[in-house]
């Protein structure tokens, strides 16, 4: 009640780019170890095996909350079981112009044309390099200045520095706001782009577990064709969804039909969870399937966890929910889980 209070009087009124980076630092100053004893996922029955780790909940953060690595551990310490970083490229880039996001409370979605802001790889390795807490994915993706012909080399790049220091890495290949990226999805971009960090990874010497994540608008064939390949190529995941280029009855007052963006949060709810059953009956339990998008709470994890997702990712929920939002959807989530077994 406070945080809604909070949001729709003091937040709402603030650019959403500021009013996240003023989240951020405030519970980033938080003690961390304090923090999680109150709110960390701790209840063994949320404990789920994946990705060679134990996760301490399955619900965790998706790429674009923490994109330069800054707070993850604060976002554990709220009660995510893990944190997926970025999206991170092999340069410092800016992204976009500002502004750049833009909220629609009453549909609890959002849009956003961000496009890759990030302090670059060697900085988020840095970052990365210190002990750590929490489960942290690293999310990868294209620079806008790397000609689409040149993605692999530039993935490399960036997979070179932050691969030691991941628990695992997310190939970004569906973000609708970096130009060609989305045409890296395709099933023979995608399989010289997994070959080539997969041969990174080798000769890297390291054996870190590997996913890609899709976006919302594939048709079931080439949903079929990417889930095959990713079985073909020996992947461990796929991540779907990203956001959506259709904005359906949402009219922006900032960006025109047309323009670069997606939409995200509850609208995709159902594109969602129709990507997730296709993927599971389509690959079986050959791959981990981590479901993202429209994700508000507790019961929409654990509709997810029961469709096949091994884990559940939120970006949109926890914006308008606060920061008890993730301690809230595990004490949902501990309690179903208790009961199916």
């Amino acid at each position: 009640m406070i945080y809604r209070l909070l949001f729709r009087h003091v937040l709402t009124r603030l650019d959403p780019e500021r009013a996240h980076r003023l989240a951020a630092a405030a519970l980033g100053a938080l003690p961390h170890l304090h923090l999680r004893r109150l709110l960390g996922a701790c209840d063994p029955a949320l404990r789920v095996q994946a990705l060679g780790r134990v996760f301490p909940s399955p619900l965790g953060v998706a790429a674009g909350v923490d994109k330069d690595a800054t707070w993850f551990e604060a976002l554990g310490a709220l009660g995510f079981g893990f944190v997926e970083v970025g999206t991170v490229t092999a340069q410092a880039q800016p992204g976009n112009p500002q502004p750049r996001i833009e909220r629609f409370p009453e549909a609890r979605a959002l849009l956003n044309w961000m496009g890759f802001p990030n302090h670059g790889a060697d900085t988020v390795a840095e970052r990365l390099a210190a002990p750590r807490r929490t489960i942290v994915g690293v999310n990868v993706g294209k620079s806008k200045v790397a000609p689409v012909e040149e993605a692999t080399a530039d993935y490399r790049a960036t997979v070179r520095r932050v691969a030691p220091h991941a628990d695992y890495l997310a190939l970004n290949v569906s973000s609708p706001n970096t130009p060609g990226l989305r045409s890296l999805q395709a099933a023979d971009a995608l399989g010289a782009l997994v070959d080539g960090v997969q041969e990174e990874l080798a000769a890297l010497g390291l054996r870190i577990p590997l996913l890609v994540k899709i976006a919302p608008d594939l048709s079931d064939e080439e949903i079929d064709a990417v889930a095959d390949l990713a079985v073909r190529r020996g992947l461990d995941g796929i991540i779907a969804i990203n956001t959506t280029t259709d904005r359906g009855g949402l009219v922006s007052r900032l960006r025109e039909p047309g323009e670069p963006g997606g939409i995200s949060g509850a609208p995709i709810a159902a594109r969602s969870l129709e990507v997730l059953r296709r993927l599971r009956d389509r690959v079986g339990d050959r791959l981990v399937l981590v479901s993202v998008g429209g994700v508000e709470g507790g019961e929409d994890a654990w509709e997810r966890l029961r469709a096949g997702a091994t884990l559940v990712q939120a970006y949109t929920g926890f914006v308008y929910g606060g920061p008890l939002w993730a301690w809230r959807a595990n004490r949902v989530l501990a309690k179903r889980m208790r009961a199916a077994v």
